[in-house]
């Protein structure tokens, strides 16, 4: 039992995104975020980062959304009183024409190509995506894979919070669609999450 909370401690702490020589980021509280979504007790929030403003905390210097990369903040919250299994959830990006994008790993994003616009197309970005070298790429920094939502399981009265990432350009109303959270001692699967990502 010991070592099963240890486990569950490590993957909270790795969903921070941080390690101690960097600097940390901090979401805030997930009431802070108007797109979100209640349901058995848990609430799922998310917010894409599209501006400069936001970017800056997240990652710094470089804003990956300017080279054709959208990272949507997760935040979930667990109200409930049961932990919550994440390592078979999953998060797709949904167009206001109904396209469907898949998040791309975290871990791939720096083999991506370098500076580039937003596609102008309302899908992923069309065509195969050239690669290119670790150390030309802006987008090979740690913060894209230290931000990453990486959390696997979710204690009661707990939060995480992470990226996911999508070869995709912003448009009002395009929704995020999460599903996968399960109770982890039934297995149990929640109901999904579909949210509006509006911005102010």
């Amino acid at each position: 039992m010991r070592s099963k909370w240890l486990i569950v401690l490590l993957s909270i702490a790795a969903a921070q995104g941080t390690g101690k020589d960097q600097p940390k980021f901090s979401p805030g509280p997930i009431t802070d975020y108007p797109n979100r979504q209640t349901s058995d007790q848990v609430t799922v929030a998310a917010h894409p980062y599209i501006t400069e403003a936001d970017a800056q905390p997240a990652f710094g210097k470089v804003n990956p959304y300017r080279h054709g990369v959208l990272p949507i903040l997760i935040i979930i919250r667990n109200d409930s009183d049961q932990t919550l299994a994440l390592d078979r959830m999953t998060v797709e990006f949904i167009t206001p024409s109904r396209d469907q994008v898949e998040a791309t790993p975290a871990a791939d994003i720096r083999f991506l190509a370098g500076p580039r616009q937003p596609s102008l197309t309302p899908g992923p970005i069309p065509g195969r995506t050239p690669r290119v070298s670790r150390n030309k790429n802006p987008l090979n920094t740690w913060e894209i894979e230290g931000r990453a939502f990486s959390a696997r399981m979710l204690p009661p009265k707990e939060s995480a919070s992470g990226f996911f990432y999508f070869q995709t350009r912003y448009r009002g109303g395009s929704k995020l669609y999460l599903t996968g959270i399960r109770q982890a001692s039934s297995g149990r699967e929640l109901l999904y999450f579909e949210i509006t990502l509006d911005r102010p």
